[in-house]
């Protein structure tokens, strides 16, 4: 396991639309403990492979001391709305006010070759709907009614 480079905002990478992932090879289960490595490095929440320069649709995400690997993550329903101040480890030291889904309902292909759907609400909501937009190219500036650069007492979701 290794840490990644994380892209930054300008990268053009960052705002291509990811692949499928078509086959968990040997290749893929490395990338996705690089990005849990990565990821819990750099103190984030989520991460999505084009944060590492890699256009696959995978992500990584740490929710009350559970870490999941979501491969081709899909969001078939959601719910609701919730505004948050939101981060990204690839625009540091930026924070913005942005409206996700209250709940939704993640479906995705962990390591093993396992689907699953999963029901999520409130911050792992918004932490499935963040990683699943960097997946479509889609970065939570895009979203936020507000951006702004990060204060010290900054309570935000990255």
């Amino acid at each position: 396991m290794a840490l990644r480079n994380l892209r930054v905002d300008g990268d053009s990478l960052l705002r291509k639309k990811s692949k499928p992932v078509t086959d968990i090879t040997k290749g893929v289960m490395i990338l996705l403990d690089d990005m849990v490595d990565t990821m819990k490095h750099s103190s984030g929440a989520g991460l999505a492979a084009p944060q590492v320069g890699i256009l696959k649709r995978a992500v990584v995400i740490e929710h009350e001391g559970t870490v999941y690997e979501m491969i081709n993550p899909e969001i078939t329903d959601m719910d609701g709305t919730q505004r948050s101040q939101e981060a990204c480890l690839s625009i540091p030291g930026m924070v913005g006010d942005v409206e996700r889904p209250n709940k939704l309902v993640v479906t995705y292909t962990d390591r093993k070759g396992d689907e699953h759907t999963m029901p999520a609400e409130e911050r792992l909501a918004i932490i499935v709907a963040h990683e699943v937009d960097h997946l479509d190219g889609i970065l939570y500036k895009d979203r936020a009614t507000v951006f702004r650069h990060r204060k010290p007492s900054d309570d935000e979701e990255e």
